[in-house]
């Protein structure tokens, strides 16, 4: 958009004809239009020929343009109607990374119309400038569409945290299902184990006692016997 900073030079002339000239310029090029709709334009001639201000302004937006759209390829690639991005974990990281690319988009975004603004402020309350430029429409709309942007990309890093989140519960509980389901599981099989134990040890105690009867049972019968005869 052009017109970053507007400013408005004239007034009223002769037989109450306005005459008015708006100055205005944007990261390009400088313009100036007269009342009859005639405008007169200068582009910058080259990269480095422009302050250092508009240079920064420049690399901060070049980056915000660049970092966005590579968050908007890979927000895209993470979403679940897309087929491409692996499974779903892979997809989630998609997004995740997507968020952080736009909330940095936004954030430089900011920053270069911030640097832009505070030049135009400067200049407008400096005494040397006579030329008083104000803040243009693209300002704001910039500001917006970073408020927007930045609003975009924390929410979908607070989808991503919840989804994250919801699995980590998920498995939290699936193990301590798990160790519930094992836990039990020790004192049967040692009661189980324990059972044959115990019923060997009362069968050898009989067996051990019925030995010890059978003598004493046989020497009594071989008593009887002999008081007989």
């Amino acid at each position: 958009m052009e017109g970053w900073k507007v400013a408005a030079v004239g007034g009223q002339g002769g037989s109450s004809v306005v005459y008015i000239t708006w100055y205005w310029s944007s990261l390009w090029r400088t313009c100036s239009t007269a009342s009859n709709a005639v405008s007169n334009c200068y582009d910058f001639p080259m990269l480095w020929s422009v302050e250092n201000h508009v240079q920064i302004v420049r690399a901060l937006l070049m980056g915000a343009v660049s970092i966005g759209m590579l968050g908007f390829v890979l927000s895209l690639v993470g979403m679940e109607c897309t087929y491409i991005g692996g499974k779903q974990k892979e997809k989630n990281r998609a997004i995740f990374i997507g968020s952080l690319c736009h909330t940095t988009s936004g954030l430089l975004a900011a920053a270069g119309y911030a640097v832009y603004a505070r030049n135009i402020t400067a200049e407008f309350f400096n005494p040397n400038f006579e030329l008083k430029f104000d803040l243009g429409t693209p300002l704001f709309v910039g500001w917006a569409g970073c408020i927007f942007q930045f609003t975009g990309g924390l929410l979908y890093m607070v989808s991503v945290y919840k989804l994250w989140s919801l699995d980590r519960r998920t498995s939290e509980d699936i193990v301590s299902a798990e160790e519930a389901v094992a836990l039990p599981s020790i004192p049967t099989n040692i009661s189980i184990s324990s059972e044959p134990t115990s019923r060997s040890k009362v069968s050898s105690v009989f067996e051990l006692s019925l030995k010890s009867t059978s003598p004493a049972s046989s020497v009594s019968h071989k008593s009887h016997h002999l008081s007989k005869a």
